[in-house]
């Protein structure tokens, strides 16, 4: 799932680190809806405003993290 969301926020996103222990401080504000609307779009699952903290943002593996955590919700 990893390999899986890197390749599409990629190349949706091109100029970002995603290998960045900061990532969230690499995104404004529409960088932060794009990984939101594609990563809702991409697996089904209902993300919010309120998921966009740094905490869920901080890096793949948190993204991933989320991304698992509403998979979960949903089943």
């Amino acid at each position: 799932m990893k390999e899986h969301i890197r390749t599409l926020l990629e190349d949706l996103l091109p100029l970002v680190d995603f290998d960045s222990d900061f990532l969230f401080s690499e995104l404004d504000s529409l960088g932060v809806t794009t990984i939101l609307m594609a990563l809702s779009d991409e697996y089904g699952i209902r993300l919010e405003a309120t998921d966009a903290t740094p905490r869920n943002l901080k890096s793949l593996d948190s993204l991933v993290a989320l991304v698992e955590s509403k998979l979960n919700e949903k089943s």
